[in-house]
């Protein structure tokens, strides 16, 4: 059942964006928002454009996606070892969540010229940045898994007699993998637009600096394909860790 119910939302989804491509391709959309075609390009300008550039599209698709990857790695290692440090001294814990939460809550277009006078214009101050906006929703996420249990399970675990180190293995940590799977979609999103915005104020190659030089030029057509190239980046790691999620958590009932 759950299967064939997937199928219809996935034909449903398809049939949607199929439409939503055709009121834009007839004009449907400038009508609407009273635009002329160079301020909103259609579908099939956009394809070409995106097929004359592919080889540079491709280059710096490919820059941008080696620094939100390392960035996600990264920020998604540091935020599930901070939050593992916050289960354990849950006296500082609280406050050290907050911490997090509060860098996080500072706007990215304000930390990437920042990080960039640190760190300078290479991969190094980009990669900085989404490590950084990564780092609180895995350790959010991962504390509440390791934190909040079912009260059934540690009861069950403390008539055992089990010390603190079984409970975090055999229960904490179990508990908290589909936190962590939810912070990676998170992570998925975050990362792309961080490594972009970044890449806007100070850098030489990828999305974000050739998106900002085209669009200074007006090549309308050509600074859409570059977006269309990163919604498809964030599509296919969205879907990665969909699909890692689904063969991870069959146990789970989110998945039942």
């Amino acid at each position: 059942m759950q299967r064939s119910g997937n199928l219809v939302n996935g034909i449903i989804a398809v049939m949607f964006g199929i439409l939503f491509i055709f009121c834009w391709q007839v004009g449907g959309f400038h009508v609407l928002l009273q635009l002329k075609p160079y301020q909103l390009p259609l579908p099939t300008d956009i394809a070409g454009a995106l097929y004359s550039n592919f080889d540079v599209v491709m280059e710096n698709t490919k820059f941008t996606m080696c620094e939100a990857l390392v960035g996600i790695f990264l920020g998604s290692i540091l935020g599930f070892m901070f939050a593992m440090l916050t289960a354990i001294f849950p006296k500082w814990g609280s406050g050290g969540l907050t911490l997090v939460t509060a860098f996080n809550a500072v706007p990215m277009i304000a930390m990437a010229p920042i990080m960039n006078n640190w760190f300078g214009m290479g991969m190094s101050s980009k990669i900085a940045v989404v490590t950084m906006f990564s780092m609180a929703p895995m350790a959010i996420n991962t504390y509440r898994g390791l934190t909040v249990l079912k009260p059934f399970t540690l009861d069950l675990l403390n008539s055992y007699a089990a010390d603190k180190k079984t409970i975090f293995l055999k229960l904490r940590l179990p508990n908290s993998v589909p936190n962590v799977l939810t912070a990676l979609k998170i992570n998925t999103t975050i990362g792309l637009m961080a490594a972009i915005c970044s890449e806007f104020f100070t850098s030489y190659h990828g999305i974000g600096f050739e998106l900002s030089t085209v669009l200074k030029l007006s090549q309308m057509s050509l600074g859409w394909a570059y977006i269309v190239a990163a919604a498809l980046c964030g599509i296919l790691m969205y879907g990665v860790v969909s699909l890692v999620e689904y063969y991870a958590l069959k146990w789970h009932t989110s998945q039942q």
